[in-house]
């Protein structure tokens, strides 16, 4: 076959090569462009991971640890903690992450308006805490909660038949009381929780075990009187806990801050998952029962 003859096929091959080409340049503008949320190129860079609101899910931080953690070009990580805590498993899936990634980088914790109960939990393996002097923080403690509607099942005719294998099995049961015994069982639970939330902090902090224990009755401090008892380090907003964290981890010159990509979302995910996943956890947060490390004071 002739080249000559078949000038399309000529064209054909020549965008072919442009738009490869084309892809390589878009490919490395990119990666270029994206470097100052990716620490490629600089060696002064800090990652900033946001919690804020309620700690529900732990995936999405653990995520954003690991990659701040394995990138060479960040040198410390700083938690901007806005929380009034959440769930227990997550909140400590977090700390234990942190602990880890304190042996070999800087982690600098800096609180924003409330950083409380599961948020001080996990805030306590950094290797140093920066609050305002007005912060909401403590509430070291465990909540455990069950929402009752037996009186109106009764009014609407809704009654529940259960068959089960042991006497615990439907322990916090929304359809009846908790008997002296299931009190008794669900007790010992929160006790225990507490005394992992105690150690950890005292861990954490290296405070002696009975000097946590002796606050660790859910009160809530501010950031000033916390920094009297141990629980933070330095008073200051999220600048200071910046320029702590280049001192701490060899920054000369100005850092620069890397946060974590955001990941892109369809209309179809806003609109519709996000909503359907929103109502959802609504619904069974209000009905199954729940153990958390969570200062509910604002929400009450």
């Amino acid at each position: 076959m002739s080249i000559n003859k078949h000038p399309v096929f000529i064209v054909l091959v020549i965008l072919g090569i442009a738009v490869i080409f084309l892809g390589m340049v878009m490919s490395f503008v990119s990666g270029f462009f994206n470097s100052s949320s990716s620490g490629i190129g600089f060696s002064n860079k800090i990652g900033v991971i946001d919690i804020t609101g309620e700690i529900s899910d732990s995936t999405a931080i653990l995520q954003q640890l690991d990659a701040f953690n394995k990138n060479k070009h960040i040198k410390a990580i700083i938690l901007r903690i806005d929380s009034p805590g959440g769930g227990v498993g997550a909140s400590q899936e977090i700390y234990r992450e942190v602990t880890k990634i304190t042996k070999t980088k800087k982690v600098i914790v800096s609180m924003g308006g409330t950083a409380a109960s599961g948020g001080y939990y996990i805030a306590s393996a950094g290797d140093k805490i920066v609050a305002n002097p007005g912060t909401i923080t403590g509430s070291i403690g465990v909540i455990m909660e069950f929402i009752r509607i037996d009186e109106l099942s009764k009014k609407i005719g809704f009654t529940m038949e259960v068959i089960k294998s042991g006497e615990f099995k439907d322990a916090g049961s929304s359809f009846r009381q908790l008997t002296d015994r299931e009190k008794e069982l669900m007790s010992g639970i929160v006790l225990n929780i507490q005394e992992q939330f105690i150690k950890a902090v005292a861990e954490g902090r290296k405070l002696p075990v009975e000097k946590v224990r002796e606050i660790a009755d859910g009160r809530i401090f501010s950031g000033e009187t916390a920094k009297g008892l141990g629980l933070v380090d330095q008073l200051g907003n999220f600048q200071d806990a910046v320029d702590l964290a280049a001192n701490l981890s060899g920054i000369e010159g100005e850092a620069s801050l890397v946060y974590p990509t955001e990941t892109k979302l369809n209309l179809w995910d806003v609109i519709f998952q996000s909503a359907g996943k929103a109502v959802f956890k609504t619904v069974s947060d209000n009905i199954k029962p729940t153990v958390e490390y969570k200062w509910n004071g604002f929400s009450n």
